[in-house]
């Protein structure tokens, strides 16, 4: 994954470094508790550290009004009494919290310790962003580097990667799977029980990377169509991929079948039974009508995509005399403007075909949990953040290459711009998010 160019090495070097940076800071400085869901997932951590595998949702796990007492009072040390009792994420696979448990006994609990666990998993997923970004445009390394600070630099998803939580570990997989499929599109030779066990991984950390095990099917399916071979070998392929992958998840899902009764071997349907008074969205449509429900779901989603901390009780609207998210919708609206310019008349790559699927599925995700929750969280898109941030890097791009292509030092413009959202960063740190979410 390391550019063998001098200038693209440092580049790439710098906006490691400086991701470090800044996701340590926000991981030191962050208030505690003040992460989406960091008290249940801490939760699930200390239940493996001290009663072992594996803790079961149950009824008492969610309430709601012992939630919005701590997030309205900032998590105030006199709150703190019931804080182990948020254990609503107990359905989630183990694999996140078993890594965390040494840490957590090493650190006795402590839950900077456990927020930097995160911080080296995004690291991770900054890199491989790069690696996935160089194969499927390999004559456009500023794209590659201009994706990765994105990742890096992204106010919401640093946040993410620096609190407690098992998203960090999930992009991790998913990139790696990812970066698999693409090897094999491409014509290396891929293993399908590799395959297997990298979505087998996938799966035993979050529901949300599911799709990448459809699109890993569909890509045997790709590879044997070309090779021209028998369908026997086919069927061989999937038998192997389908093998691993119940070899490395199916034991999961048989626990969750005796725990919860078959068919929720995900253990969704027991997680849906115990979050009772969770914002519905029936609920909100019967209340504001379809076109006020899709009207906030759009505003509220965008903003949350880019930056609104705590659990969602820091949008950005006045920052900066409100330019943040302006600045934003202005990237956003170039990048996908300019993406279908550079499209238009092209022939798509398989490369750029198995991005855009694994986005269209994650919108899907996202689409059909709104269907019965109401959970406006641009977060939910961050399973798709590559594939996200190419089409927007490739988009302004394009609009570089029109105005600046003749000069050929211009191309650089992108990724160091990218690499200018740490100042962002680290202002909304400690202008934006310490004051206003310290109890």
């Amino acid at each position: 994954m390391m550019p063998r160019d001098r200038d693209e090495r440092r580049l790439y070097l710098t906006i490691l470094l400086g991701y470090w940076l800044v996701a340590v800071l926000f991981a030191r400085f962050t208030p505690a508790w003040q992460a989406p869901d960091e008290p249940a997932h801490f939760n699930y951590i200390r239940q493996l550290a001290q009663d072992g595998c594996c803790p079961r949702i149950e009824p008492g796990d969610w309430s709601s009004a012992t939630l919005a007492q701590l997030t309205s009072g900032k998590f105030a040390p006199e709150l703190l009494g019931t804080l182990d009792s948020i254990q609503y994420e107990d359905h989630h696979p183990p694999l996140y919290y078993a890594l965390a448990t040494p840490l957590y006994h090493l650190g006795a609990g402590n839950l900077q310790v456990l927020r930097l666990l995160s911080v080296c998993l995004g690291a991770g997923v900054v890199m491989l962003s790069y690696a996935i970004s160089r194969r499927v445009l390999p004559q456009s390394p500023q794209i590659a580097l201009a994706v990765m600070a994105f990742l890096a630099f992204l106010p919401q998803h640093v946040h993410m990667m620096s609190a407690v939580n098992n998203d960090a570990l999930s992009e991790l997989l998913a990139g790696l799977c990812l970066l698999w499929l693409l090897r094999a599109i491409q014509g290396e030779p891929v293993a399908s029980w590799h395959l297997g066990t990298l979505v087998g991984l996938a799966l035993l950390t979050k529901v949300t990377v599911a799709y990448v095990g459809l699109l890993a099917a569909l890509v045997i399916g790709l590879r044997w169509r070309r090779s021209g071979a028998a369908r026997s070998q086919l069927l061989r392929e999937l038998g192997h991929y389908t093998l691993a992958v119940c070899l490395v998840a199916g034991g999961w899902w048989l626990r969750n079948s005796a725990v919860y009764g078959f068919p929720d071997i995900l253990g969704l349907a027991a997680h849906d039974r115990v979050v009772l008074g969770q914002p519905r969205s029936a609920d909100y449509i019967a209340a504001h009508g379809l076109g006020g429900y899709l009207q906030g779901m759009l505003v509220t989603s965008f903003k949350s995509f880019w930056g609104q901390f705590g659990w969602m009780a820091l949008p950005l609207d006045g920052v900066l005399g409100g330019w943040v998210y302006r600045g934003f919708a202005l990237l956003t609206g170039m990048g996908l403007a300019g993406a279908l310019l550079a499209w238009r008349g092209r022939r798509i790559q398989p490369a750029a075909w198995l991005l855009l699927g694994a986005a269209l599925l994650v919108l899907l995700q996202f689409t059909y949990y709104n269907l019965q929750f109401q959970q406006w969280q641009g977060r939910y898109l961050y399973p798709a953040l590559v594939a996200i941030a190419l089409l927007l890097c490739w988009g302004v791009d394009y609009w570089r290459s029109r105005w600046l292509g003749r000069w050929d030092w211009s191309r650089w413009l992108l990724p160091l711009a990218m690499l200018g959202l740490a100042a962002l960063d680290i202002y909304l740190l400690f202008r934006v998010i310490l004051p206003g979410l310290s109890p």
